[in-house]
């Protein structure tokens, strides 16, 4: 029987996947046409959803973005064993966006049933977990510090580290707490993994586990997820019934549970400690640290906190060993990136490269430049506590260290462009805003800091003392910098400076004034 590939991926129903499916569905039941349906991931080129695929002898045929309206005459074409059509792409690995990929942590994403054992298992799925079984913690540990590892959340601590500490506490309870409360602008990594390939976060959580001894994990997600956690709770049954969760992993002896948990809508949850707040049934706030959550963290206990594109790759990595993965990438920044294109481009979409790559390749050869047909002036990488970057520094390697000598940050991996229309003393406001309105307030860095800069910014555009008040917002963007509890109110300085150094006309001040100034 034909099988026919429509995404159940949430940014894919959002234009129309789902009216596309029903579509084909009733056109081939029409023409008597035996087909099998698989809801699968988007393939993450979203200029191109509704994206559908069928399966052919000579592999996968991609045809988009589709309409209800087009359905009858892709059916006329016979699309349904691969023929040409004015919406046909050729057989979708072919496509250049993906072919030029280099794809570990999303190797499935878009190709199998999401919720499928068998199915993923097919597809190399739980052989990390298998081999993680045969294996002390310790040496599980050492494989993903070997594959050089960092948090894929932001803040790019090694993450078999982290680990380490947990294995190395005293207490006999330990939890895995998953961070899915994926809130930063122009970022959707996290929900294509856990729509399109939840077993891998599964595998990986479970990995993490067994390494460290703890019996009890937790996925914190997002509220603005629903489609995200209608799949994973689907995975999850599955993963319970075939033995990979429950009292005796794949039949090990060893335990390891797993459940959903949702958040409220707090972005500040998605800060660690604010989150197992959170979890514990608390009003979201910073903690104190230290302690470390590693040490104590979920109701006092040690606790693994990784992000999902974190956990996501673990798995690869106990199947291919940590070496295979530390090849990849350059410098400290090792294995690959999922980053996310988003804001001014004609293709918006996933692109998961090594470490290397540089923004100018992703704006163009994959992003093709600005949607707009003007040219792009500014890209924020990393959410909306990310620098902005000109276009002098788009030849900047996609590498931690290499953001971090511009006073810039990778974060999350999410890529915002902006054209040339873009008012930069606009966005700088908006950082100073944003930090004001979720600030969980215990700091008052933050708290007061962010609603004094968005006065003072005010003050700066409307010619007000511009020289005194640039002052006065750098000396309140170094408090805020130095003396907040968090990286909310951290981490602020970073839009609000980079738009002040790199685009000082769009304060009314002259061009060129303050590039020299640093921070």
């Amino acid at each position: 029987m034909i099988r026919v590939f429509v995404p159940r991926d949430s940014g894919a129903l959002s234009v129309g996947a789902e009216t596309v499916a029903r579509a084909i569905a009733a056109e081939a039941a029409v023409r008597n046409q035996a087909i099998t349906m698989v809801r699968n991931g988007s393939r993450g080129l979203y200029w191109l959803e509704p994206l559908v695929e069928v399966e052919t002898p000579a592999g996968r045929v991609a045809y988009g973005p589709l309409t209800v309206d087009a359905v009858p005459a892709l059916f006329e074409a016979g699309f349904l064993t691969g023929n040409k059509h004015a919406l046909g792409l050729g057989p979708t690995e072919e496509i250049p966006y993906l072919k030029k990929q280099e794809r570990l942590t999303f190797a499935r994403v878009g190709i199998t049933d999401p919720v499928s054992v068998a199915d993923y298992e097919a597809h190399a799925g739980y052989r990390g977990l298998r081999q993680a079984l045969t294996m002390p913690g310790a040496a599980i540990i050492d494989t993903v510090i070997t594959s050089g590892l960092r948090g894929r959340g932001g803040a790019a601590f090694p993450t078999g580290i982290k680990w380490k500490t947990v294995l190395g506490t005293t207490e006999q309870q330990r939890y895995v707490v998953c961070n899915a409360d994926e809130g930063d602008s122009g970022t959707f990594s996290d929900r294509m993994i856990m729509e399109g390939d939840p077993f891998v976060l599964i595998e990986g959580m479970t990995i993490a586990g067994i390494a460290v001894g703890a019996t009890q994990g937790y996925i914190y997600l997002r509220s603005e997820y629903p489609h995200a956690r209608q799949v994973l709770e689907e995975a999850l049954a599955a993963a319970y019934r075939g033995g990979y969760l429950g009292g005796s992993v794949l039949g090990s002896g060893k335990r390891f549970d797993l459940e959903v948990r949702v958040g409220a809508g707090a972005y500040i949850c998605g800060e660690e400690t604010a989150m197992l707040e959170s979890l514990e049934g608390k009003r979201g706030m910073v903690r104190f640290k230290p302690p470390l959550p590693a040490i104590a963290g979920l109701f006092g206990k040690p606790t693994i906190i990784n992000n999902v594109i974190s956990l996501a790759s673990v798995p690869i990595i106990l199947d291919r060993g940590g070496e295979f993965y530390r090849d990849y990438g350059m410098g400290r920044s090792r294995g690959t990136l999922p980053i996310q294109l988003a804001g001014n481009l004609k293709r918006g979409g996933l692109v998961e490269r090594a470490f290397g790559v540089t923004l100018r390749e992703l704006l163009y050869d994959y992003g093709g430049g600005s949607r707009s047909g003007r040219p792009l002036r500014a890209v924020q990488v990393g959410g909306p506590l990310g620098a902005y970057l000109p276009e002098s520094q788009f030849d900047t390697p996609i590498d931690y260290e290499a953001f971090a000598g511009l006073f810039a940050m990778l974060g999350h991996g999410g890529i915002v462009a902006f054209d040339d229309t873009v008012d930069m003393a606009r966005q700088a406001r908006f950082a100073m805003e944003f930090c004001a309105i979720e600030s969980c307030g215990k700091c008052t860095p933050c708290r007061l800091g962010s609603t004094r800069g968005v006065e003072v910014i005010d003050r700066i555009v409307a010619g007000r003392d511009r020289n005194g008040n640039v002052q006065l917002v750098r000396d309140l963007c170094d408090t805020m910098l130095n003396g907040s509890l968090c990286a909310l109110g951290g981490l602020t300085p970073y839009p609000v400076l980079s738009a002040l150094n790199h685009f000082p006309e769009d304060f009314g001040l002259p061009a060129g004034a303050l590039a020299a100034a640093g921070r």
